[in-house]
């Protein structure tokens, strides 16, 4: 979505007026901050933060048979996700390699609904099209662009979001359900997911709807947070980025970050006791193999970024970092992630900050707080 214009969701007029500082991501207008990122992700994690991320894709997928086909492509075991629960998958190509992570929502034994990641939307598109069954069985709409998506994040997310909605329209975490009546006539469904690792939803409603719940999320005490804390929450969660902690070969060639689920150390989403799209690469590996693990920096200096060395202590390199930045939880504390071989929790490293710094730093599987 990056080629031509910059897309603006619905809510582009309310972040101008919160005076959002506007980018172009992944090609669309989205603020990165609103006052600034630390203030914004401390806001998250003690009380409530709320994020457009209507750039985030919705499809649905249809069929008598639909949890049986997606888990023949995902790595999640699908046939085990009842109705009303929502589980996190990993969609690989037919070499192994991933090509996104997606959290889904089982609605009824007929019926998933799915969030493809904004610059994966046409991918993902194309892949699953072209894994439908020949005899029509399945069927794939893109409900993105007239779905808006808000994301109610923080330990008062549950008390703000019934204030304004109505306590019916609760759900538990990776739970599902359509939005009920309430005060608002807000209409669609609302899901007990997000990607900041803090209790609270996100809510997917019609385009002309969004407006009027985000400015009564927004009075009842929610504070607004653009990308730039979003990436840091989900980073002191270990929470994979899409095109930073691995990227598809579908998409670009040329990118190096090819991975598959093993690799990436998620300590969830992967059922290797059924068979998917890809599972071969998976089961092939070697316990020293380079697997994503998080670094946290010991001592004071610069502070970690994506491709930066990480070395042993003998000064041998053994991986490279994918995600870095100062923890806001933890006092400003450098974090990052990277595929790093042969380590173990607990295991100290030198960041390579430069030709002439290197920061000593503790091997740690995520989350960091």
């Amino acid at each position: 979505m990056s080629d031509g214009e910059p897309v603006r969701t619905a809510l582009y007029d309310e972040h101008v007026s919160l005076d959002g500082n506007i980018v172009d991501f992944h090609g669309f207008e989205l603020p990165i901050w609103y006052s600034n990122i630390t203030e914004e992700h401390l806001a998250c994690r003690s009380s409530a933060g709320l994020f457009d991320v209507s750039h985030m894709g919705s499809f649905r997928f249809s069929g008598e048979n639909v949890r049986g086909w997606l888990e023949s492509i995902a790595t999640q075991k699908c046939s085990s996700i009842s109705p009303g629960r929502c589980a996190y998958t990993h969609f690989l190509d037919h070499d192994g390699y991933l090509i996104d992570d997606m959290i889904f929502a089982v609605v009824s034994e007929t019926e998933i609904l799915g969030v493809p990641n904004a610059s994966m939307i046409p991918v993902m598109w194309k892949w699953f099209n072209s894994l439908l069954p020949d005899d029509d069985s399945i069927t794939l709409e893109d409900l993105s662009p007239e779905t808006s998506i808000l994301a109610l994040q923080g330990p008062k997310a549950k008390e703000l979001c019934e204030s304004v909605l109505g306590p019916e329209n609760h759900v538990g975490r990776f739970k599902w359900s359509l939005i009920k009546e309430n005060p608002l006539g807000i209409s669609g469904w609302i899901q007990g997911t997000g990607y900041t690792g803090e209790a609270g939803y996100e809510i997917f409603i019609p385009n002309d709807q969004v407006a009027l719940l985000w400015r009564s999320l927004i009075s009842a005490g929610a504070t607004p947070v653009g990308l730039g804390a979003r990436d840091t929450l989900r980073l002191e969660k270990g929470f994979l980025l899409s095109g930073v902690d691995f990227a598809s070969r579908i998409l670009d060639d040329n990118q190096l970050l090819h991975r598959d689920s093993w690799e990436t150390n998620v300590p969830f989403g992967l059922d290797v006791e059924h068979d998917f799209v890809g599972r071969d690469r998976v089961i092939s590996h070697g316990e020293n193999d380079a697997r994503l693990w998080g670094v946290k920096q010991l001592e004071r200096g610069p502070l970690p970024r994506g491709g930066k060395d990480v070395e042993d202590l003998n000064g041998n390199v053994i991986g490279t970092l994918t995600s870095g930045a100062p923890a806001p939880s933890l006092d400003r504390t450098g974090i990052g992630m990277g595929y790093i071989a042969g380590v173990r929790p607990g295991d100290e490293v030198m960041i390579v900050a430069s030709p002439r710094k290197k920061v000593r730093a503790i091997i740690a599987r995520p989350p960091f707080v």
